[in-house]
């Protein structure tokens, strides 16, 4: 009997499915000549036939079998990066994986900084991750964001039209003020966004002025942190998943989401 072969897959998908990252990054691996196809360079679209070809990301080779498909939710706590492997940080959000899922290769669809907390999706899945990241989904993310000095609600129109630094506009979709005091000014606001580039709203406040005391993402979709203890991490349903791709109900109440969602 011969042996079946899988069908040919694009190489920025079988590595993502690898669990090596998510489809983004291995497309930015191959364009920067960090993957291999049977001692050959990579290029992007490039299919490859799963147990056939050997595929290497940095040198290592990449499994021909694939990982169970998983999602997770983490509590993220601050002070922890959210990386694979940091050769700057000691500890990352990894460590706090339990047995059962420390030895699949996951990776973060769409990260956290160091000083931030909150909801964060990891997963072993690259269609997910894809899903998740890509721009045009407009997965909804909303913040509880605490500064060190009050906001007027005057300048909330400043957030929405965001500003430029270094060739990129920042800005977020909605913001609210949280607790409003009567002068119509809060140190507390709910922010939603569904793009999210690197430090995003930690930037956007300083260029207006406004020091983050701190930021936490409190949800995904529909997909709540309430009842996710910090540092816990469980394991999404499938009904879960596709929670995350829903657009959340929008209630401006004047509620502090940093109590509202604590269990």
């Amino acid at each position: 009997m011969k042996p079946t072969h899988m069908e040919p897959v694009r190489i920025q998908k079988y590595i993502a499915d690898a669990g090596i990252c998510s489809r983004r990054a291995a497309e930015a691996l191959i364009v920067a000549g960090e993957v291999y196809v049977n001692s050959k360079p990579a290029t992007l679209g490039q299919k490859i036939e799963p147990g056939v070809d050997k595929v290497t990301v940095k040198g290592k080779g990449v499994a021909s079998k694939p990982q169970p498909k998983i999602a997770l939710v983490m509590h993220k706590p601050r002070g922890l990066v959210c990386s694979n492997n940091d050769p700057h940080e000691l500890h990352t959000i990894f460590d706090l994986l339990p047995k059962e899922w420390s030895r699949l290769r996951l990776f973060c669809a769409g990260r956290l900084d160091k000083d931030s907390e909150g909801l964060v999706i990891l997963t072993s899945d690259g269609d997910l991750a894809h899903r998740l990241m890509h721009p045009s989904n407009l997965v909804v993310k909303r913040y509880y964001v605490s500064l060190e000095e009050p906001f007027p609600a005057a300048r909330l129109k400043k957030l929405l039209s965001g500003v430029v630094i270094e060739g990129e506009h920042l800005k977020v979709e909605r913001a609210n003020l949280v607790n409003a005091k009567p002068d119509k000014s809060s140190t507390e606001l709910d922010v939603h966004m569904h793009h999210g580039k690197k430090r995003e709203i930690r930037q956007l406040f300083t260029a207006l002025g406004f020091e983050v005391r701190r930021l936490r993402r409190y949800q995904i979709g529909e997909l709540r942190l309430k009842g996710i203890p910090s540092r816990g991490v469980k394991q999404l349903s499938e009904k879960e998943i596709k929670s995350l791709f829903a657009v959340p109900a929008i209630h401006y109440r004047e509620m502090n989401p940093s109590t509202h969602d604590e269990n």
